[in-house]
């Protein structure tokens, strides 16, 4: 970005400078450096700060432009560079924040695909672009192309990957009559689809316009200092002005009252109280990133620690996102043991995509079971799969197949094999799992439990949130609410909100704010990208978080290590306590070397020496969060002395 790029070479011409300055060069060299130092970092400050003038404001940028000329004007060339170089970098990390909102529409657009096969009135189809689309159209979907277009299936059944709009973690049966979204996958079969509407009003479109117009009405966030800038701005200038204005007019000579407002610009300029506020929040974040957090700014650094609740998506972020096989129940008059039925499961399986058929086989390879060649392999979308292992027909579905399987009045066997089995499944189903019927030769032998594996440490995170924020996390989850409860009293949340498209998070996030909270929103799919534009803070899971989730997330958990989220409430307020020790610091001397200014007469190198020597303490004290130490802290664990 171009800012960078000034800010970077502004920073390069002060070091040439200082340097030049050091080894007792020329002084129309160094001279000449810092200069150019002005004119790279200071040319964007000025032409803002103008900007701001003609609109009847005055900020800091200005009147950093200000002091560093003033201070350029009596010598002291070196501390107006410093000025310089401190905004330029300040104001480069502000305009690379606020670019991600135009990146993160940019990345949502690629989820729905530009071309669908529409069908004519006589079965001719025709590629055409999804914008093209109108109501009533006809679509072709065919096995693992993504949806072009909100509508109704009118033919064929298929298993739908909705992942990305609804955030349920497996894929959900759909047959004529059934809804399907646009950027949604198809699985095995083949849909005809009816278009209910226009590309402009589909769930897709919606989430773009729903992030663009919470990223236009979230009130920009200023860092602490930022708070007072209008009133500091307009105090110095007033100040400055009647320190030459005042002495003139009582017959003072004009060159020593213009070098005591001069020296009294340096000394109140706010240099310290920059270097107060961003060496703390700038070291937490470098911090941060060594342990697999991406801070995306500064703001985003202060904003943590205040935090007063946090909302978590279900699918991908408290879970893994991936099915497992949580139980194998076999039905006891069946006969049969569990690893023999995970087996013929796992060997019917084999030839299959499905996310439960990988389920399945995971669990077998983790038990270490040998699988026997299976052969005359079928799929029924919604049904199961079926084939023939070891001279059985084997059947693994949906609990639907045991409809097939009823036994004949009278054979009460196979009739309480099949109350068993159906006990299980509900048992199962109750309990928020997805239940899996083994079926061999048309008789139900087992039940699969299949549920998505919790993350390491959630239950640990979730209690310390609540410890930190005073108020017990909230579940925001597009999957059903059985199951969300279900994962809810496992990690200890009490408060599940379920069944939520995009924009119903986006309705619980600001029923959170309008209850006075501050919502620190955790997630990762296109379907959570609203709400985290909405939330006071977004954070996005990063090994499989969605283009969109990370562009539009304020923060970035890199390695989808949940414990990270206390450990950083707790780091950024440490950081804001560094903050204000430091901005105490910064006030005392300036209010000090001040008031020597203004009641007696402070010599200039003096008062420089006392400003820079403000400067270097608070910079100091502030990168003391770089160390390894500050985050063991925010831990919560002490480090450990070595022995002799």
């Amino acid at each position: 970005m171009a800012e960078a790029r000034w800010a970077m070479t502004a920073a390069v011409l002060f070091a040439a400078g200082g340097l030049a300055q050091l080894v007792d060069a020329p002084a129309v060299l160094w001279w000449g450096l810092y200069l150019g130092c002005y004119l790279a970092g200071g040319w964007e400050p000025a032409s803002a700060g103008l900007r701001a003038l003609r609109q009847r404001t005055l900020d800091v940028d200005l009147l950093m432009i200000v002091a560093a000329l003033a201070a350029a004007a009596i010598g002291q060339v070196f501390d107006g560079a410093l000025l310089i170089v401190i905004f330029a970098t300040s104001g480069a990390l502000e305009a690379v924040a606020t670019r991600r909102t135009a990146e993160s529409v940019r990345a949502l657009l690629d989820v729905a695909p530009e071309r669908a096969a529409r069908l004519g009135p006589h079965g001719r189809e025709d590629v055409v672009e999804t914008a093209e689309l109108v109501v009533d159209d006809v679509v072709l979907v065919r096995p693992g192309e993504r949806i072009g277009a909100d509508g109704d299936v009118l033919d064929g059944v298929s298993e739908v990957d909705q992942a990305a709009i609804t955030g349920e973690p497996l894929p959900v049966l759909k047959q004529p009559g059934d809804e399907v979204f646009a950027g949604t996958v198809n699985g095995t079969g083949a849909l005809r689809v009816r278009v209910a509407r226009p590309a402009a009003d589909s769930v897709v479109a919606r989430i773009v316009a729903m992030v663009e117009r919470a990223s236009a009405t979230k009130a920009r966030t200023q860092l602490f200092i930022e708070r007072v800038e209008q009133r500091y701005s307009a105090a110095m200038v007033v100040a400055t002005l009647a320190l030459v204005a005042i002495p003139l007019a009582l017959g003072a000579a004009f060159e020593p009252t213009l070098l005591r407002a001069m020296t009294f610009m340096i000394v109140a300029s706010p240099c310290a109280v920059v270097l107060a506020t961003m060496p703390p929040l700038l070291s937490a974040i470098a911090n941060a990133g060594r342990h697999g957090v991406l801070i995306k700014s500064a703001v985003v650094m202060e904003k943590f620690g205040q935090a007063t609740v946090v909302a978590f998506d279900k699918t991908g972020t408290l879970t893994e996102g991936a099915p497992r096989v949580a139980e194998i129940a076999p039905v006891p008059a069946a006969g049969i043991h569990a690893d023999e039925a995970l087996t013929l499961a796992a060997a019917t399986e084999r030839s299959s995509e499905h996310p439960i058929a990988r389920a399945v086989m995971a669990s077998a390879r983790e038990r270490n079971l040998d699988l026997p060649a299976a052969t005359g392999f079928t799929s029924a979308p919604g049904q199961g799969v079926s084939a023939t292992v070891a001279g059985r027909r084997v059947r693994v579905g949906s609990p639907g197949l045991l409809i097939a399987a009823d036994a004949p009045e009278g054979d009460c066997p196979a009739e309480e094999t099949i109350q068993q089995t159906r006990g299980l499944v509900r048992q199962f189903e109750a309990g928020g799992r997805t239940a899996v019927v083994v079926l061999v030769e048309d008789v139900p032998v087992a039940v699969l439990a299949i549920a998505d594996r919790l993350r390491p440490g959630a239950r640990e995170t979730v209690a310390a949130l609540t410890a930190l924020t005073g108020h017990s996390p909230v579940l925001l989850t597009g999957d059903n609410r059985r199951a969300a409860e279900a994962l809810a009293s496992e990690v200890g949340i009490t408060d599940v909100r379920a069944g939520l498209l995009p924009a119903g998070k986006v309705d619980e996030v600001r029923a959170l704010q309008a209850d006075g909270h501050r919502v620190l929103l955790v997630g990762d799919g296109v379907n959570d990208a609203p709400a985290m534009a909405t939330a006071h803070l977004g954070v996005a899971m990063g090994r499989q978080g969605s283009d969109l989730a990370l562009e539009t997330a304020d923060a970035v958990i890199v390695r989808d290590e949940l414990d990270t989220l206390p450990s950083m409430i707790k780091l950024s307020r440490r950081a804001h306590r560094v903050v204000r020790a430091n901005l105490a610091i910064a006030a005392t001397v300036i209010v000090l070397l001040v008031g020597w200014d203004l009641v007696g007469t402070l010599p200039l190198p003096l008062g420089v020496a006392g400003h820079e020597g403000s400067t270097v303490v608070v910079g100091l004290n502030g990168l003391r969060l770089l160390h390894s130490r500050a985050w063991r802290r925010a831990q919560g664990g002490r480090s450990q002395r070595r022995r002799p």
